[in-house]
């Protein structure tokens, strides 16, 4: 139960960070920049696949901040970044469970 708390309190933390970042970045009142962020895919890969394939509570909180920073970024920005590193983390965690890793 603990570890979902946690879980929670770091997604949250990772968004709120990831909305002030993104506002300081971005000043414009609506979205005016539609490339594709390499460093966000990054961050979002990461996250996610720590997230959800880690097996550690401390791990995973970290990609829950990870993700949350990415997700978490005005609207607009951030969709296609968190959309790939969603896609990949669940191939990497249904290869794990299909050979027998996790």
């Amino acid at each position: 139960m603990l570890d979902y708390m946690i879980y929670i309190l770091a997604f949250v933390v990772g968004s709120i960070v990831g909305l002030v970042y993104s506002y300081k970045q971005h000043g414009e009142p609506f979205v005016a920049d539609a490339k594709f962020n390499v460093v966000a895919a990054v961050i979002a890969i990461a996250g996610w696949v720590l997230a959800f394939n880690s097996g550690n509570v401390i791990l995973s909180a970290i990609g829950f901040v990870l993700g949350g920073f990415v997700m978490g970024e005005r609207p607009g920005y951030g969709r296609k970044e968190t959309a790939l590193g969603l896609i990949i983390a669940i191939i990497a965690y249904l290869l794990l469970k299909f050979y027998g890793m996790m």
